[in-house]
């Protein structure tokens, strides 16, 4: 489990590229590191596999590829990395598995002064999820959902998240990696709603608290 809250941004070195998946070498600071360990990669819980001088290596299989934006990595590119939590740590963003949901993309970006307004859009099936004032991780961030309509949300980046993330950077329609409030898979799974993945396919879909209160009321939760 990770907490959403990046502990460094670090470099894609290599990337080697076969039938069966991808081996990725990664720069950080990290140390000591230890092989096996779990490093959450842009919000993908990867396995360290070997160590190198100033990083590591670990592997991805082709279905992590297939659901992730580490099918389109590249050398050179900055990725965000958190190592797994310790029993005992402080939990400052919240409970993360490293388990992408889907994959969204940028479709605006709005200076605030300092900070930096960015709309996401997602996966229909992920709409459900999207709670005001809710949690959700982008590319292994613990953000606060600050408004959320249909299939996007939006959130406002602080100057210091700015500055600890490449979340501020590239182009509109960029792609990242997204995992809902694990919180709110278990009360769709409560509610007999699961769908494909163990997402629901039945919620209610950007018609607010009017239509999940008669949800919740129908299925006799209140």
């Amino acid at each position: 489990m990770f907490s959403g809250l990046v502990a460094e941004l670090g470099t894609i070195r290599r990337v080697d590229r076969g039938a069966l998946g991808a081996r990725f070498d990664i720069a950080c600071t990290f140390s000591p590191l230890e092989l096996g360990e779990s490093i959450a990669t842009d919000g993908v819980c990867l396995t360290v596999t070997r160590l190198l001088p100033g990083g590591y290596t670990c592997d991805a299989s082709a279905e992590t590829l297939a659901k992730t934006t580490l099918s389109g990595a590249t050398a050179g590119q900055p990725v965000h990395l958190e190592r797994a939590l310790r029993l005992g740590d402080r939990l400052g963003g919240h409970l993360v598995s490293g388990h992408v949901d889907g994959v969204g993309k940028v479709v605006a970006m709005e200076p605030l002064g300092e900070a930096l307004k960015v709309v996401y859009e997602v996966p229909e099936r992920l709409a459900p999820f999207l709670a005001p004032k809710g949690s959700i991780t982008v590319d292994g961030v613990s953000l606060t959902v600050n408004g959320a309509q249909g299939t996007r949300f939006d959130v406002v980046l602080v100057q210091y998240t700015r500055a600890a993330t490449h979340l501020d950077r590239g182009p509109l329609g960029r792609s990242v990696n997204l995992e809902v409030d694990v919180l709110g898979k278990y009360v769709a799974r409560l509610l007999g709603r699961a769908g494909v993945d163990g997402l629901p396919s039945e919620l209610p879909t950007g018609t607010g608290d009017a239509a999940m209160l008669d949800l919740l009321s129908r299925t006799g939760y209140l």
